[in-house]
């Protein structure tokens, strides 16, 4: 089954993986949500699956298949390589992690080794996972605190929009730098744009 809601990419990939001998699509979509319900009644043997879709990202839509399904074997293949899009891909269950410019041959071969049960990633993206592994998770708080600080708002207006005290929102900072490892709001911004923790849209 193949997800990504760009139509040319869909049509080039159906071609690309009908070309294999034993290989067919079985169903395609452009919506992380209709990939829920389409796997719940296709049941296919892999998923590739993009990671910015309408409605329910690639995420999200990774983790609902497999509540319902643990066993799914889901490849995701996005466009996007930064440490923190990898290690959210992996954490929800795929298999591996790939871009959409990978060549044929690898593609292939990567499709046969999640359909046999095994984990494979580029051991450039195994790299940049062990780091981002290595990094705290930012808690939900953080996260907005974060979002607010990337538009460029001021500690009284993210305190303000959060809805607590301007020293709430000192200690919430104070703790995204430590666990970022950067020491200011322009540090903390870059880095969260370069290493996809917050995209911009």
């Amino acid at each position: 089954m193949l997800v990504d809601d760009h139509p040319a990419f869909l049509k080039g990939m159906v071609a690309l993986i009908e070309s294999e001998p034993d290989f067919s699509v079985v169903a395609e979509t452009g919506d992380g949500r209709e990939a829920v319900e389409i796997y719940r009644r296709t049941k296919p043997d892999v998923v590739l699956m993009d990671l910015r879709l309408p409605g329910m990202g690639g995420v999200e839509a990774i983790m609902a298949i497999r509540k319902e399904s643990p066993d799914a074997r889901i490849i995701v293949l996005t466009t996007f390589d930064t440490d923190e899009d990898i290690y959210r891909a992996i954490q929800s269950g795929a298999k591996s992690y790939l871009l959409k410019d990978t060549p044929h041959g690898q593609l292939s071969k990567t499709i046969r080794a999640v359909h046999a049960g095994q984990q494979v990633l580029p051991p450039k993206f195994a790299e940049q996972l062990a780091v981002r592994q290595r990094r705290s998770d930012l808690t939900e708080r953080e996260m907005k605190v974060l979002q607010l600080l990337i538009k460029g708002r001021s500690n009284k207006e993210i305190s303000s929009s959060l809805f607590v005290g301007e020293d709430t929102v000192k200690a919430q900072l104070k703790s995204l730098f430590m666990k970022l490892g950067v020491h200011d709001r322009t540090e903390a911004a870059i880095f969260a744009i370069q290493h996809g923790i917050v995209h911009l849209e």
